[in-house]
């Protein structure tokens, strides 16, 4: 059983929009939010309920699509941070973590 993930160290607050691929992402949960808002006044309107989970579908899709961008931003640090001459011990530690959070994509 791989080690518990290590608590999100939290960026600065001057890096965040720096970061392009963090960027992208608060991008795309802004557009799901906004998918969401539409759902339920779909709901409030009574609409066609294939219509309904049509859409819940693509915000379904839209949402596991950016935890796996999100997944790679996390591996990403993690391997800029770790992986220079580290250890084996270290690299393992980090594919762990790739295992469990994209387990936790289904």
């Amino acid at each position: 059983m791989p080690p518990p993930l290590e608590k999100a160290r939290k960026p600065a607050a001057a890096d965040a929009p720096q970061n392009p691929a963090r960027q992208q992402i608060l991008n795309r949960l802004k557009r799901a939010e906004g998918q969401l808002r539409g759902l339920q006044r779909m709901v409030e309107e009574g609409a066609d309920c294939l219509a309904i989970v049509t859409q819940l579908a693509a915000v379904r899709r839209a949402l596991e699509s950016t935890q796996l961008r999100m997944t790679r931003c996390h591996l990403h640090e993690r391997m800029r941070d770790d992986s220079m001459a580290a250890p084996p011990e270290a690299i393992d530690r980090i594919l762990d973590e790739m295992e469990t959070l994209l387990g936790r994509v289904r």
